[in-house]
């Protein structure tokens, strides 16, 4: 393979790279709705547990990445 040869590979790659963070995304957010929709369904009872469940998980992964970055 010659120099320009890596360059194209590389380029198509980059703009690959893009389009797969899309399809995650997508795939992402189709999984919250969904999950939501049904919460929705069950009731209030469940919605207040299934928020204190997300708001630790998020204050977690909030002290768990500073102690990470302090370190």
């Amino acid at each position: 393979m010659n120099a320009s040869e890596t360059l194209a590979v590389d380029a198509f790659l980059g703009l690959l790279v893009p389009l797969w963070q899309v399809v995650i995304g997508l795939l992402l957010l189709v999984t919250m709705v969904v999950s939501a929709r049904k919460l929705l369904l069950r009731g209030p009872s469940r919605m207040g547990g299934a928020l204190l469940l997300v708001g630790s998980a998020v204050v977690g992964l909030a002290v768990v990445s500073y102690l990470i970055q302090t370190l």
